[in-house]
């Protein structure tokens, strides 16, 4: 046996010694399979949205834990995922953008899946888990990094050509180039997501006898909405609900959005296609999902792997007249989030209580029984997991960076959420009830019957931000 068998080996006989004292495995560890959906808003049958087809998904937000009030630290994809991969906060990262890979600012950081790969699980990547990786020789990839993977996958651009085919458009004027559909040709196997459905359940068939960790990354809904045409005739267009902003609303806030992209040119035809194509490419994605579950329940593998769910952040379908992510608004925060863990009693329930993504690495090294590799800023939802009526009590974060302002601070706790814009509050305030407001459209800061509430929650922003109120360097 080499060196490395060997201390895989061993690594394994502790987590056996390990796992069997939390009572969650018998006679092996505790397998995982990581699934991770680019750009999915909780716009899911679970999560109460009608006339969205998500039976798969569904299926298991009804067996395991769905968490209603799950958020992500930064609302786009590189600095979600890099925070959730490692648990910990953007600012302490400093990776706030999509163009900087985690292994260039944190070169020996011990990400979630590298951590099993050390302990000497089977590890796999397919599609989007990282957005920005790095090969063995340090060059950043797409999706790939080779410190965390035994074994990697990407399906995007190696689709057939038939996938590329199909009625569709750009929508507007054609200036917000990615905005733009096709129902295309070729079916479910022309597409990478069907690919990497495919993919996973071949190395479940294969490692299904050994403890595994398996990170699948489904890239639909993101843009551009590519999915097979029989998911678009699912969705008539002249049955899609278009959101529509109250004409009460509070002026919006000159940063709560972006100054990116000119939506303005969007007529009503073209936002219907645009929400009817995301609700195409989500139940596209669910049908994957379902073929990698049909092969856990084929190979009896629901009672020794923990399956997590999630998007990476929210996602705007019109609110704000915004089509898009990077916001600090509610929906541009919150994420869907699903845990099945096995034997645990709290399955087969729905929690309200407040978490946070970078809460995903620290449970499932304590559900698991390994050690953390490094300070994690996440908190443990074992509690959560095991009894879903419990009291919990935690502020979630999220950020944004803005051109004109710098950092846009933003916390959930309870039913309210502030965000302060600019260290020391230079670009104002944001007070929302996201319980009885989830789009944001009544701003509450300056109302005087909120100061004590504003004054807890901006208690909080100090606490989790230590800058805030430093002057810019």
């Amino acid at each position: 046996m080499c060196a490395k068998a060997a201390c895989r080996a061993i690594s394994l006989c502790l987590i056996i010694g390990i796992a069997a004292t939390h009572g969650y495995a018998a006679a092996k560890p505790m397998n995982v399979l990581f699934i991770t959906i680019d750009d999915l808003r909780p716009e899911l049958a679970s999560y109460r949205t009608d006339g969205i087809l998500t039976p798969h998904i569904d299926r298991l937000a009804a067996m395991g834990l769905q968490f209603n009030a799950a958020y992500c630290q930064y609302p786009v994809c590189n600095p979600s995922r890099s925070s959730f991969l490692t648990s910990m906060r953007p600012d302490e990262l400093g990776i706030v953008s999509n163009k900087v890979p985690l292994r260039h600012k944190w070169p020996d950081v011990v990400t979630l899946p590298q951590l099993f790969r050390n302990n000497g699980y089977f590890t796999a990547g397919l599609g989007k888990m990282f957005h920005l990786g790095t090969d063995a020789e340090g060059k950043p990839t797409l999706f790939r990094d080779d410190a965390s993977f035994d074994y990697f996958f990407k399906a995007m651009g190696q689709q057939p050509k038939i996938g590329l085919e199909g009625e569709g458009r750009r929508l507007g004027d054609g200036t917000v180039r990615w905005a733009r559909w096709r129902a295309a040709e070729g079916g479910d196997k022309a597409q990478a997501d069907g690919m990497i459905a495919a993919e996973a359940v071949r190395l479940l068939e294969e490692n299904h006898d050994k403890p595994f960790f398996i990170g699948v990354g489904f890239h639909k809904p993101h843009d551009p909405f590519v999915a097979p045409k029989e998911y678009f005739d699912l969705y008539p267009l002249d049955e899609v609900q278009l959101a529509e902003d109250p004409n009460d609303r509070t002026e919006l806030s000159k940063h709560a959005l972006p100054d990116t992209y000119n939506f303005a040119t969007f007529e009503d035809t073209d936002r219907r296609e645009f929400k009817r194509a995301y609700h195409a490419c989500t139940t596209f994605v669910d049908a994957q999902v379902g073929k990698v579950f049909d092969t856990m329940d084929r190979l009896k593998l629901w009672d020794n792997t923990v399956v997590v769910l999630l998007g990476d952040h929210g996602y705007h379908l019109g609110e704000h007249g915004w089509w898009n992510k990077v916001t600090v608004f509610d929906i541009g925060a919150r994420v869907p989030f699903v845990m099945w863990v096995p034997e645990s009693p709290g399955m087969g329930a729905t929690t309200e209580v407040v978490v946070e993504l970078l809460d995903l690495y620290p449970s499932l090294v304590d559900l698991c029984g390994l050690k953390p590799p490094h300070e994690l800023s996440g908190k443990s939802l074992r509690p959560v997991v095991e009894d879903s009526s419990i009291s919990w009590q935690k502020p979630a974060f999220t950020q944004v960076t803005r051109s004109t302002v710098g950092m846009g601070y933003s916390v959930r706790y309870g039913d309210w959420r502030l965000t302060q814009w600019g260290q020391n509050g230079t670009g104002g305030m944001e007070l929302y009830n996201v319980i009885k407001d989830k789009e944001g459209y009544y701003n509450q800061a300056n109302d005087p019957a909120c100061a004590a509430i504003l004054e807890q929650l901006y208690g909080f922003l100090q606490k989790g931000y230590p800058n805030i109120n430093r002057s810019s360097q």
